[in-house]
């Protein structure tokens, strides 16, 4: 018997699904770049240039205060307030946080809902389509931080290999982008080629594959990071890029993340989710977490306002 303890610190969950990959519902296509029988570990082909600037963009979220809204018209409604921000750090030699928002919203399914000002932010209206149930008032949340990453991944040239943290979902009008997804949830490949990412080598990758018959759309490819080796998918993590992009674009720029990424891989004794969460990617969290301003002060003036 053997017992491996995962890296990740237990406090950020597990990078695989704890019940076990989910089996896709999608078609997914895996003799895109290569046939089936020639799938193996792929490493960037000598002559490989990395790119002169990359650029990193995430998103945080903070629920500050769980509320109740007693409309005129005398129903009760359940919402929350929370504050949400999204960055950009650009990576050139150096890495600078060259964009970074904050926005705050009261969310809730209230017929009459009005901002809430306070001394220390105001909360704007963010309507939820009726029954704002706990999830439903979740699912708005990301999406308003979501919204917030597109517009400050539209100001990022298209030049610069831009990099989300997380999918790409249908974010039109960011072909450029290559959504980084930490966290699995979900066997994309059949058993026929599953076995290759277990076989992967620090900084080597899977061959492109198609993910969707209609509908959303997008190529993946699974690539390893330097690190821990523990288990067959330690240190894994899958690229999505937007299905605008030819198959021989795609194959260049999943050659060139496999080239670059491995540099920004976390170590285990700086960021207990390493090495998935990339160094660019952990700094600015910490800084879009400061710029949320601090939570109990946030609290208590939501208290005085309401």
């Amino acid at each position: 018997m053997r017992i491996v303890v995962e890296q990740w610190s237990p406090e950020y969950g597990s990078p695989m699904a704890p019940d076990g990959l989910d089996e896709t519902t999608a078609t997914v296509d895996v003799e895109v770049e290569v046939p089936v029988a020639a799938w193996a570990p792929r490493t960037p082909p000598p002559g490989t240039a990395a790119p002169a600037e990359l650029a990193f963009v995430d998103g945080v979220r903070r629920v500050d205060a769980r509320v109740w809204v007693e409309s005129d018209r005398g129903s009760t409604h359940q919402g929350l307030c929370a504050s949400y921000a999204a960055g950009v750090v650009r990576c050139n030699g150096r890495a600078t946080v060259v964009d970074a928002r904050v926005d705050r919203g009261i969310f809730c399914d209230a017929p009459d809902l009005v901002p809430v000002a306070t001394r220390h932010g105001r909360f704007g209206v963010r309507p939820v389509p009726a029954p704002a149930t706990g999830d439903a008032l979740s699912l708005a949340l990301q999406r308003c931080m979501a919204d917030l990453e597109r517009t400050v991944s539209e100001a990022v040239p298209d030049d610069c290999l831009l990099v989300l943290d997380g999918p790409i979902r249908e974010r039109t009008g960011l072909d450029h982008a290559v959504g980084y997804v930490k966290t699995h949830h979900v066997s994309y490949l059949p058993a026929v080629v599953q076995d290759v990412v277990p076989r992967l080598d620090a900084g080597q990758r899977t061959p492109v594959f198609l993910i969707g018959d209609g509908g959303f759309r997008r190529w993946s490819w699974y690539l390893r990071l330097p690190g821990d080796r523990s288990h067959g998918w330690a240190g894994v993590v899958r690229c999505e890029l937007s299905p605008d992009r030819t198959a021989a674009e795609v194959v260049g720029v999943a050659d060139t993340c496999a080239l670059v990424l491995p540099r920004f891989a976390s170590e285990a004794h700086k960021d207990p989710r390493a090495p998935q969460n990339l160094y660019p990617i952990a700094g600015l969290e910490r800084e879009l977490r400061r710029r949320l301003g601090d939570a109990r002060l946030l609290y208590r003036a939501l208290r005085a306002a309401s």
